[in-house]
C-alpha cells in the first residue's frame, strides 16, 4: 500500500490542477452556468487568501491530536503488555486513574448544569461535543505516559517527547492527504457555490 501513496497524493494534485483549468474553461464557455473560475482574479484572490484558513480547521488540530496519542500508546509499551508484575502494575494503576478521568468527565457532563452541557443543557452540540477528540487524545496521551513510567518504558519526559514526535512522524502521510483533500474540496465549493 505505501507504494502507491505518493501515486495517490500525485493524482490528487493532478486533481487540483484540472478542477482549476475545468473551471476556467466552464466559466468562460457558459457564462450563465454560476461556476467560479479558480484562475479569475477573484479565483486567485480567494484561494491565495484562503489557503490557511481552509486548511487550519478543527480537522488539522484533531489529527495532530490523535497522531500524538497514538504516537504515546505506540510507545508506552501497552501494546506489547508482558505479564510481569511491573507491567501488571503499571496496568492496574492506569486502569484507576482511566476510572478517575472519566468519572470527572461525567461529572463534568451529567450533573444538572454541568460546565461542558450546551446553554439548553443539551449534550449535542455543547462543549462536550466539541471537545470530545482532544479529551479522548489528552486522555490516550496522560495514561499512556503514565503506564510507561509505571512499567519503566519511559524512563525520561525525553522519551515522551520522542513518543509524541513519533506519532506526527508516523503520520505524516495522513497530513499531506489532509492538505490535498481539503483543498480540493474547498476549491469544489468555490466554483460551485450552491
Amino acid at each position: 500500500m505505501k507504494k502507491y501513496l505518493p501515486h495517490i497524493a500525485f493524482l490528487l494534485f493532478a486533481a487540483q490542477l484540472l478542477l482549476m483549468l475545468v473551471s476556467w474553461l466552464l466559466a468562460a464557455a457558459i457564462p450563465t452556468s454560476g461556476v467560479r473560475s479558480l484562475l479569475s482574479s477573484e479565483g486567485l484572490r480567494w484561494f491565495l487568501g484562503h489557503l490557511s484558513d481552509v486548511l487550519g480547521t478543527p480537522v488539522l488540530f484533531c489529527l495532530l491530536l490523535l497522531l500524538m496519542a497514538y504516537g504515546s500508546l505506540k510507545g508506552c509499551g501497552i501494546l506489547q503488555f508482558k505479564s510481569t508484575y511491573r507491567y501488571s502494575r503499571a496496568l492496574i494503576i492506569t486502569l484507576l486513574l482511566l476510572v478517575i478521568y472519566v468519572g470527572v468527565i461525567m461529572l463534568l457532563v451529567m450533573i444538572p448544569h454541568a460546565v461542558l452541557l450546551s446553554a439548553s443543557g443539551s449534550l449535542w452540540p455543547s462543549p462536550f461535543s466539541a471537545a470530545i477528540v482532544p479529551l479522548i487524545a489528552f486522555g490516550f496521551t496522560f495514561l499512556s505516559a503514565v503506564y510507561g513510567y509505571v512499567a519503566g518504558c519511559y524512563r525520561h519526559m525525553s522519551d515522551v517527547y520522542q513518543a509524541l514526535i513519533s506519532g506526527i512522524h508516523d503520520g505524516a502521510p495522513l497530513l499531506l492527504f489532509y492538505i490535498l483533500l481539503g483543498q480540493l474540496y474547498y476549491s469544489l465549493q468555490f466554483i460551485m457555490p450552491l
